[in-house]
């Protein structure tokens, strides 16, 4: 084709097809055959009104029904191109038009098209004869216008550039017939127009040329051999010149279809006549053959109605003498359902979300069935339960689109298999299973296996102790279904969560922060949130229950009796105390829970067992025997409380017990422990502080002595001076100070030299020294004080004057203390004068009272009511029984006055209103010298107390 111009013919056509909306338009183009590789076909994207880009990104490419590719695309040029050169006669042969047909698939969305492309013809190919040479053997006695037919020629190509015309050289005895055909086939018949003589010519060689009609013209030829033989003056005649029959394609090989008989009226040789099939062209000689002396037409081939639907075949009957005659044999093939339908997947979609619509196009495929009429009709069907459809979008063509919305937790994966089956009988079908992976999306939230969860952790735990895991799954995949856990946030008490629990965020265990006390928290609730990593993230979120457990990390504590450092608690249980008397409870409790806070107690060091015991549940501590002579007055008692944990813990409790039927008896027992008790936790702070300050007491003791020395001699002489003025008052009790105002001194004086005469532990405070300024003396031996030291006297008086006293130690005139108990008389006020009579047991136990007092209010635990004595779980003995032996008596070093009554609180008041004016002291009276009173008899208590002295 070098070196020629060739035209070509675009021809675009549009049109609607009423189908599927994946179907476009159809285009059509026209090119000439043997167009050089890589030639331009048409444009393609301007014709189908496409944009380039769309040609890329919906990687569009070319679907065939055959496996030969003539046309490609060129999606960066929108064009379609020759990818390899086209031979019409190759393609189609004579067929005409001669057309490609293929489709131009997109996706994304998927679309196709339908392109034509017609493949003109070009003269490229002379008519050639398949025999070149042709001999005949012909009688001299033949007579002009006999007809022998000659071998035509072939030329593949079509239309003008097909064969159109022969021509015969030499013309001096045969000319040329052309005879067309109705089917547009052409004979060559060579005529006899000229007698033959054997005797001046034997042998003739003619040239038979057959000429196309292309330009340039192309043209071919072949040799006529004739022989002239003897006279053969009859040729053989068919008995029909067309004969009709039909069979079903792929009838066997060696079937006979049809017989075919000529006449001869000559005889002998000349009458002996052969069968040949004089078609040369196409596959008729590779299917049929005719029996060359009985004319049987049998069938040597596979005979294919999708290949030819008629076949005409020329059947040439011959003599010896070269006379020859010919019919035509037309048969028809007759379809039969012999082809299954041939499914060709056009595109398809490996994997698809599953948040697709329905309605989204999965797969688009095409069926043919080279059948025809109904064997060629086919149908197409799904497997059932499947959420997907096939929909028609032309003829045989059909796209695969989701039905139902998809769900890849319930099916991944989905085999389709499409069946098409076509209508004849018996019917033939085909399938195929086209995969299709159902890829995921984010929409479903973590799970959790629980609704809630819940734990226990022993307190004092570890911090970062893994106290369990919580799990969630998530039913999506890869990285939809990867779950993280979040702690959220919130307070428990006003503290944020987080320095209480944190959550592994890949793992979710919980693990514990800070140690846990459950004295101080039981309990805690804390939400946890689990979320998947897709996007946009989902979450579910859990409440969890941390539930502390208790151990036993805390001893029981005593809340009765209590335990001081200053001084011992007593209980005092009488002796006439019957078995099971109760003498006090040990109260405790334990800040844990459950068994840790069971309690129980025992004795663990007592004096006598067989004197008390102590409830094992209540602590409630009780005689189990009658009291005896025998039973020491102080007892102590120490209880163990233990709690009935898995280590047990304990804590103890002394308590000290008095066994006194009276309180005089226990007042001593009482201050002679209180004062071991005070001497030995005094002892060891005076070791020390003598040892530190030994040098400077050495230094400075001799000044003290020296200062004392002269301090003792001045006061020897200031009372020396004024001992005969002073009044005595025999047998007054050593605290007792008069109140009244009748003695020789005024309350003022007697009440600043007023001392305890307790020997174990006092102090003595000196007045201030007299000296002009203080005290003088005139001339009649009488002391006087100056007016501003007499005032400020009885301005510290009146500032020092004790409280009010309590209603506890107001009792009836009767129980008042008296000269022996004697009740008061209109001739003698109460609570004035001295006693007429000597000192009673009441009185010398009073002044045991006071110095018991004085020891009870150094150590601060003795009450105005009790003196020491729990009365709790003791309420026999309380001092509403005691007589009042502290009526009118003052203890030095307490802040409580015993008054004996609101009377003589009024006579003391009025005294001190008189004294004010005053400048000096008044002269003393002159008292008649009393006579010594007689002592008092001793009692049963007086000689026990006596008794226990001595043995000290």
């Amino acid at each position: 084709m070098s070196g020629r111009t060739m035209a070509r013919q675009v021809l675009v056509l549009f049109f609607s097809l009423v189908s599927f909306s994946s179907v476009r338009a159809q285009v059509t183009y026209s090119v000439p055959e043997e167009m050089p590789r890589g030639s331009v076909v048409g444009n393609i994207a301007q014709d189908l009104g496409l944009e380039i880009k769309r040609l890329k990104s919906g990687k569009a490419h070319i679907f065939t029904s055959d496996s030969a590719e003539h046309i490609e695309l060129n999606r960066d040029r929108g064009l379609l191109l020759i990818k390899e050169k086209i031979d019409r006669e190759a393609l189609c042969g004579q067929t005409t038009p001669c057309a490609l047909h293929f489709q131009i698939i997109l996706e994304n969305p998927m679309e196709f098209y339908s392109v034509t492309v017609e493949v003109t013809d070009i003269n490229d190919n002379p008519p050639d004869f398949k025999k070149n040479d042709m001999k005949f053997k012909i009688s001299e006695s033949a007579v002009p216008g006999v007809i022998f037919v000659l071998e035509t020629a072939v030329d593949p190509d079509v239309g003008m550039n097909g064969l159109q015309s022969y021509s015969l050289h030499p013309t001096d005895h045969f000319t040329l017939k052309l005879q067309k055909q109705a089917d547009g086939e052409q004979i060559v018949e060579m005529v006899l127009q000229k007698s033959l003589d054997r005797e001046n010519k034997e042998q003739m060689t003619l040239v038979l040329t057959a000429l196309d009609g292309g330009d340039p013209q192309l043209t071919g030829t072949a040799q006529i051999h004739v022989t002239v033989l003897d006279a053969n003056d009859n040729a053989p005649v068919f008995t029909q010149k067309v004969y009709k029959t039909s069979i079903t394609e792929n009838t066997a090989i060696g079937t006979a279809v049809i017989k075919v008989s000529a006449n001869d009226a000559d005889e002998g040789s000349n009458s002996k006549i052969s069968y040949s099939i004089t078609n040369t062209e196409g596959v008729i000689p590779e299917l049929f053959q005719v029996s060359e002396t009985a004319g049987d037409l049998k069938i040597i081939g596979q005979i294919d109605y999708e290949k030819s639907h008629r076949y005409q075949i020329h059947v040439q009957a011959r003599d010896e003498g070269g006379l020859t005659d010919r019919c035509k044999i037309e048969v028809d093939i007759v379809d039969i359902n012999d082809n299954s339908p041939v499914i060709q997947i056009m595109s398809k979609l490996n994997m698809i979300p599953e948040d697709s619509k329905p309605g989204t196009v999965i797969t688009m495929i095409n069926v043919q069935d080279p059948d025809s009429g109904e064997n060629g009709k086919v149908y197409c069907t799904l497997n059932e339960n499947v959420p997907f459809t096939l929909k028609s979008t032309s003829n045989n063509f059909f796209s695969l689109v989701t039905d139902l919305n998809l769900d890849r937790e319930r099916d991944s994966e989905y085999n389709i298999s499409i069946k098409c089956a076509d209508e004849g009988v018996p019917s033939l079908s085909s399938s195929i299973t086209i995969p299709i992976q159902i890829t995921d999306v984010n929409d479903n939230a973590p799970v959790f296996e629980k609704s809630s969860y819940e734990a226990s952790v022993l307190e004092n735990n570890t911090p970062g102790l893994s106290i369990f895991r919580i799990n969630a799954r998530d039913a999506d995949q890869n990285q939809n279904a990867r779950v993280s856990y979040l702690l959220e946030d919130s307070s428990i008490n006003g503290v944020s969560v987080s320095s209480y629990v944190s959550v592994m965020a890949d793992s979710g265990v919980v693990q514990a922060v800070r140690s846990f006390d459950y004295e101080q928290i039981k309990e805690f609730r804390f939400c946890v949130r689990a979320q998947d990593g897709g996007s946009p993230p989902l979450s579910s979120n859990v409440t969890v229950r941390i539930i502390i457990q208790d151990q036993n990390d805390n001893a029981p504590q005593i809340l009765y009796p209590v335990q001081t450092g200053s001084s011992p608690v007593a209980e005092m249980v009488p002796r006439s105390a019957d078995v099971g008397y109760l003498v006090t409870k040990v109260v405790a409790v334990d800040v844990d829970s459950g068994q840790n806070a069971w309690l129980s107690y025992k004795l663990l060091k007592v004096a006598d067992r067989a004197l008390f015991e102590v409830g094992a549940q209540n602590g409630e501590i009780r005689t189990i025997r009658q009291v005896t002579d025998k039973d020491t007055v102080k007892q102590k008692l120490t209880v163990v409380v233990e709690d009935n944990g898995q280590s047990p813990r304990s804590a103890t409790v002394t308590v000290n017990v008095a066994v006194a039927d009276g309180f005089p008896e226990l007042l001593s027992d009482l201050t002679d422990f209180t004062q071991d008790k005070l001497h030995n936790e005094d002892l060891t702070f005076y070791l020390i502080l003598a040892l530190a300050a030994v040098s400077f007491l050495f230094i400075m003791s001799l000044i003290a002595i020296i200062s004392v020395k002269c301090y003792r001699w001045r006061r020897e002489r200031l009372f020396y001076k004024s001992g005969a003025n002073l009044p005595v008052i025999p047998y007054y009790p050593p605290l007792y100070a008069d109140v009244g105002g009748t003695a020789t001194l005024q309350h003022t004086y007697n009440y600043d030299v007023c001392r305890t005469t307790d020997s174990r532990k006092s102090d003595l405070n000196f007045l201030k020294p007299s000296s002009q300024s203080f005290m003088t003396l005139d001339s009649s031996g009488a002391q006087t004080l100056p007016r501003v030291h007499g005032e400020r006297l009885i301005h510290e008086e009146l500032e020092d004057q004790q409280k009010p006293p309590s209603a506890d130690w107001r009792f009836p005139q009767n129980q008042r203390p008296g000269p022996s108990g004697a009740a008061a008389t209109p001739e003698v006020a109460v609570g004035t004068g001295p006693w007429p009579n000597p000192p009673t047991e009441a009185e010398q136990l009073q002044a045991l009272m006071a110095a018991a007092n004085e020891v009870s209010e150094a150590t601060n635990t003795l009450g105005p009511g009790t003196m020491g004595l729990s009365t709790r779980y003791s309420p026999q003995f309380t001092l509403q029984h005691v007589p009042d032996y502290r009526q009118n008596v003052y203890i030095p070093g307490s802040t409580a006055t015993l008054t004996a009554n609101p009377q003589q609180q009024l006579l003391q008041q009025q005294q001190q209103q008189q004294l004010a004016p005053q400048q000096a002291l008044p002269p003393p009276q002159p008292l008649a010298t009393q006579p010594e009173p007689p002592k008092a008899a001793q009692t049963p208590a007086s000689k026990k107390k006596s008794t226990k002295k001595e043995k000290k």
